[in-house]
């Protein structure tokens, strides 16, 4: 029997190009997996408000994951849901915040999206005001710019585990976050949807580019690693059907997602 895929997606530096958040490239596989019904859910950094927005510009209608697994959101009409559902996961933004503050008196060097203005994060990312004011309302994570040495940086995580708190690296920001990953808002999904499909085969497909999508990609059967500014760091499960892009970002994700649809039988 043919397996029910699903594909899961970080969206900076894999779907969307790292300078230009373009995803003219990817365009035929995103439209392929469309025609075959096969969900393409983004997991990602980025915030509830701006993903919404992106599937709005793409016409796309499917659950998705932001910032790196703290909600996981599924529409009205997805699922078999009648209303959005939103389940939330782990410590609180102002949680993580009231810590950082911590650190900060105590000599820790870095810049949050709390300390930047909506058009200070549009300088640093080349979104416009608006898309950075999406970015700005966070339910749990909180990116930063690091401003002290390798060492401080060492004290300041270890500081944060102290704490029950990660700090992850992502395309352009690091982010403190509670302990959960992509990972589990993904298994969340992958529960619904067997739920959905019966005992009718599924068959996980994950692209990242960074740390931050390690443990995503490790929970998925077929891991695919695309190639950008960190994608060298991340480690692929030699175990695995595990793939590594040999273009960056959305060139790679469209020339990989391609190649397995081929493979598994998709047209």
């Amino acid at each position: 029997m043919q397996p029910h895929l699903i594909v899961f997606t970080d969206l900076d530096g894999t779907l969307l190009d790292h300078h230009s958040y373009s995803w003219r490239a990817a365009k035929p596989a995103m439209a392929r997996l469309g025609a075959n019904g096969i969900p393409l859910i983004f997991n990602s950094s980025k915030t509830a408000a701006e993903i919404g927005e992106l599937q709005s510009m793409m016409g796309l209608r499917a659950p998705f994951i932001a910032e790196n697994g703290a909600a996981v959101v599924i529409p009205s009409g997805c699922l078999g849901n009648a209303e959005e559902e939103v389940v939330h996961v782990g410590i609180s933004y102002d949680e993580v915040v009231r810590t950082l503050l911590v650190q900060r008196e105590s000599g820790a060097r870095f810049r949050s999206f709390d300390d930047l203005s909506a058009a200070e994060v549009a300088a640093l990312t080349r979104l416009t005001v608006a898309e950075a004011a999406r970015a700005k309302q966070r339910l749990a994570t909180v990116p930063l710019l690091w401003d002290g040495t390798d060492e401080e940086m060492a004290q300041f995580r270890a500081a944060l585990e102290l704490e029950g708190l990660r700090l992850v690296q992502g395309g352009r920001f690091w982010h403190a976050l509670g302990e959960f990953d992509k990972a589990e808002g993904a298994r969340f999904l992958l529960k619904r949807y067997q739920e959905l499909y019966g005992d009718e085969p599924l068959l996980t497909i994950a692209l990242g580019d960074s740390p931050n999508d390690q443990r995503l990609l490790e929970a998925a059967d077929i891991p695919v690693v695309i190639r950008g500014v960190n994608s060298d760091q991340v480690q692929l499960p030699s175990s695995r059907h595990a793939m590594r892009s040999l273009k960056p970002g959305p060139e790679g994700w469209n020339e990989c997602v391609l190649n397995l649809l081929f493979e598994y039988g998709y047209p």
